[in-house]
């Protein structure tokens, strides 16, 4: 658990960086950036409270590796595009 969320936070540390630098270019490209941005993470917040409030997590160390699958699988599509 520790070792996916340090790569989870080394990763999103990343495509904050990447992100920035299209933000800061500014454009059409920029906005969708910003738009694509918070889509995705209204996206995420929904899938783990649903996976939360189903049941099907028992312990807070099922939550946390539910947390870090949900928004990893994110983080890691945006490096790769970014990228």
């Amino acid at each position: 658990m520790a070792a996916d969320a340090s790569l989870l936070w080394a990763d999103a540390g990343t495509v904050m960086m990447l992100r920035g630098w299209r933000m800061m270019a500014g454009g059409p490209g920029a906005q969708r950036e910003v738009e694509r941005m918070v889509a995705e993470k209204v996206e995420a917040a929904f899938e783990l409270a649903g996976a939360l409030v189903s049941g099907r997590i028992a312990t807070p160390e099922a939550a946390a590796r539910r947390a870090v699958s949900v928004y990893g699988k994110r983080v890691r599509a945006n490096r790769t595009r970014l990228g």
